[in-house]
């Protein structure tokens, strides 16, 4: 959890205590290809293993995903970052900020923690080249003190990669 939202974050409310509980179950009966939840007893952070899919740049490779949901999910959405190390991709930071429209403007509450990872895993399948983002070195130098990948004003213009 970054320093930013430790101090604003609050628990989680009925609805997405609820939400949560059937997300998890839902995962446990029928997991998404290539993921593989981290049990804790934390509802309100999930740890994921990524595995790259086979015939990718990240075949044979793990990764892992944080998130964290905040108070008012499925109605806001979860602050999904890759912990160290993050893969090189076009779209990921080297702090593990994810640049992908359904984790910011693109939200929709009918969206789930499954569709998230089937998401990235297909951001990632598509990547002809593993390289960070042009501004990788200025973004993550300005997200010094914790600031979270929420608070960017990402700009969405490449669905190439």
């Amino acid at each position: 959890m970054t320093s930013s939202s430790a101090s604003s974050r609050k628990g989680l409310s009925k609805i997405a205590c609820n939400r949560l509980q059937k997300e998890l179950v839902e995962w446990q009966v029928n997991p998404p290809a290539s993921f593989k939840h981290k049990v804790t007893d934390n509802l309100q952070r999930w740890v994921i293993e990524v595995n790259g899919a086979p015939g990718t740049l990240y075949a044979n490779e793990t990764y892992q995903l944080q998130v964290d949901f905040p108070e008012h999910y499925p109605m806001e959405a979860p602050q999904v970052i890759f912990l160290n190390p993050a893969p090189l991709h076009p779209h990921i930071y080297s702090n593990g900020h994810i640049c992908l429209d359904i984790l910011y403007d693109s939200w929709s509450p009918a969206m789930t923690v499954s569709s998230i990872c089937i998401s990235i895993l297909s951001m990632l399948s598509s990547s002809t080249v593993k390289q960070r983002p042009e501004d990788n070195d200025r973004y993550v130098r300005n997200c010094k003190n914790g600031r979270s990948p929420k608070d960017t004003r990402w700009w969405f213009h490449d669905d190439k990669v």
